[in-house]
């Protein structure tokens, strides 16, 4: 059984291997950063709804405990799909240094975007335009998924 090449993956060109460019790889990487934010968003949704909806939490609050829980879903992911490549097993002890790193280093960028980013676009929007929690979560998310994404490339995942 053959192993699936990782990124940067290589396309037959004729009968030579040629490894994508630059912009191939990138827009790969960035569809593969939608795939798992777009999972993200459910579980950030689910969890939103659930406390605010259900157990009644203030919308901030239910705001800031929902973006948590997909930041981590999302580095879960980002860290085994998206950015695979960049991860390289150098033993359990480093491989977990390594890990950590990165998680706090997304926590930083990508947890401080969404947090920040939401719970102001969120107090705007719901606060102060008395915009349905749902609909305005939704434009926080798309706005701040760009950023996400740079920060993510060049810095957390970074070679």
């Amino acid at each position: 059984m053959t192993a699936h090449p990782t990124l940067p993956e290589l396309e037959l060109r004729g009968r030579e291997k040629v490894p994508p460019s630059r912009s191939q790889t990138t827009f790969l990487r960035w569809m593969k950063f939608n795939f798992v934010g777009g999972i993200g968003i459910s579980v950030q949704f689910a969890a939103l709804f659930l406390l605010k909806s259900v157990l009644h939490f203030h919308y901030l609050a239910a705001t800031a405990i929902a973006v948590e829980a997909a930041v981590m879903h999302n580095f879960v992911w980002h860290e085994q799909f998206t950015w695979v490549d960049r991860v390289r097993p150098d033993g359990a002890a480093k491989q977990w240094e390594r890990s950590l790193g990165r998680l706090l280093r997304f926590h930083l960028a990508n947890g401080g975007v969404s947090l920040l980013g939401n719970l102001a676009l969120m107090k705007v929007l719901v606060g102060l335009g008395h915009m349905n929690y749902l609909l305005a979560n939704l434009i926080a998310i798309a706005l701040c998924s760009v950023a996400n994404f740079i920060v993510s490339n060049d810095w957390v995942f970074a070679h």
